[in-house]
C-alpha cells in the first residue's frame, strides 16, 4: 500500500496568509527552518494499483494534484487516478475542495456519513452546488467498523470508526456531537494484509479505539497543536485544543504519551498541523522531542510505503 501525503497542515496551511506567529513570520523571512504546507489530504493506492482514495478534499487539491503526478495518469484526453472520495469530517479544510472536482464527465463517488453529508447539503452547501455541475453520487458510511470498499481502488478495504471531535462550525452538532461528525478510518491492503489508521482530527482516545490503532502498522493521526492552551497563549482564541476537538501532543494524556505505547512496529506520524505549533520548526526543542519518541512530522509530497 502506498500513501501519498498530499497535504499535512491544519486549516489555513503553514504559513497561513494573514499570520505572523513565530512560526508563519520565521518560515517567510528564512528565520525558521520550516517546510511550507498546504492543508490536509491523503491519497492511497494498494501496491500494484494505479487508481486510489482521495481522504478529504482540502481547498488546496488543485495544487496538490499538480504537484503529485501519480494523481493524474493521463490515461485518456480526461483522466483521474481518484476513484473516490472519502471524507474524514464536514469542515471547510476537508470538503471544500470538492469545488475544484466539478469538471468531472460523471458524478462524483463521494463517501461520508449521514451527519457530514447533512452539514454539506444545508450548513455549507458543497453537495447542492455540485448538484449543477457533474453531481455526486453519495455512498454511506456507517461508522461502527463495517468494512468497505470504494469502486476501482483495487485492493483496499476500509473501516470506519467514530472519533470523539468536533462538528463543523455550521453543522447544527456543533456542541452536541453525534457519531459520525469525525471518523478515522483503518486502510488496509488485501494482498500485503497490511494496513495504516488514518484519524487527522482525533479528540480524545478511548481503548477500544487504541486497540484499532494498536493492529495497524502505521497510524496517521492528529497533530494540531503541541499544548492544549496553545491558541490563548499566542492571543489567537479563547478556546483549548480539546474545546475545538483536537488532542494535544504534549501533557498528561496527550499524543505523545498514547503513541508511545503503541507496538514497537508501528510507524507513528503527525498531520493536520497548525501553523502555530512549534514542531514545524525543525530545530525546535519540539520536533528533537518527538524524534526521541520516534513520532514523525508529515510533510507535504511524502510516500509512505507499508
Amino acid at each position: 500500500m502506498r500513501i501519498t501525503v498530499l497535504g499535512s497542515a491544519a486549516g489555513g496551511g503553514f504559513p497561513q496568509w494573514n499570520c505572523n506567529c513565530r512560526n508563519c513570520a520565521g518560515v517567510r523571512s528564512g528565520a525558521v527552518r520550516a517546510r511550507s504546507r498546504t492543508q490536509s489530504s491523503i491519497f492511497v493506492r494498494g501496491d500494484a494499483a494505479v487508481d486510489g482514495v482521495l481522504f478529504n478534499a482540502s481547498p488546496d487539491i488543485l495544487e496538490q494534484i499538480r504537484s503529485n503526478p501519480a494523481l493524474q495518469p493521463a490515461r485518456a484526453v480526461r483522466d483521474t487516478a481518484i476513484a473516490g472520495v472519502v471524507l474524514m469530517d464536514g469542515q471547510v479544510d476537508h470538503a471544500t475542495g470538492l469545488f475544484m472536482l466539478r469538471e468531472r464527465g460523471s458524478p462524483l463517488p463521494l463517501w461520508c456519513t449521514d451527519p457530514v453529508e447533512q452539514d454539506l447539503s444545508q450548513g455549507n452547501p458543497v453537495l447542492r452546488v455540485l448538484g449543477h455541475y457533474c453531481g455526486v453520487r453519495r455512498e454511506r458510511i456507517v461508522p461502527d467498523g463495517t468494512p468497505f470498499e470504494v469502486s476501482g481502488a483495487d485492493g483496499l478495504t476500509l473501516r470506519a470508526v467514530a472519533l470523539d471531535s468536533k462538528a463543523a462550525p455550521y453543522s447544527p452538532h456543533r456542541d452536541a456531537p453525534v457519531p459520525g461528525d469525525n471518523i478515522g478510518v483503518l486502510i488496509a491492503d488485501r494482498a500485503s494484509g497490511r494496513s495504516a489508521f488514518y484519524a487527522p482530527g482525533l479528540g480524545g482516545i478511548m481503548p477500544a479505539l487504541f486497540d484499532l490503532m494498536a493492529g495497524a502498522d502505521a497510524v496517521l493521526v492528529d497533530g494540531t497543536f503541541w499544548t492544549d492552551d496553545e491558541m490563548i497563549r499566542l492571543g489567537l482564541s479563547k478556546k483549548t485544543a480539546r474545546d475545538i476537538g483536537h488532542l494535544p501532543q504534549s501533557g498528561t494524556g496527550g499524543m505523545i504519551e498514547w503513541l508511545d505505547r503503541l507496538p514497537a512496529r508501528t510507524r507513528r506520524l503527525l498531520i493536520h498541523v497548525n501553523n502555530t505549533n512549534p514542531i514545524l520548526d525543525e530545530d525546535s526543542a519540539e520536533r528533537a522531542q518527538l524524534a526521541r519518541h520516534r513520532i514523525e512530522v508529515c510533510e507535504d509530497g511524502m510516500t509512505i510505503t507499508i
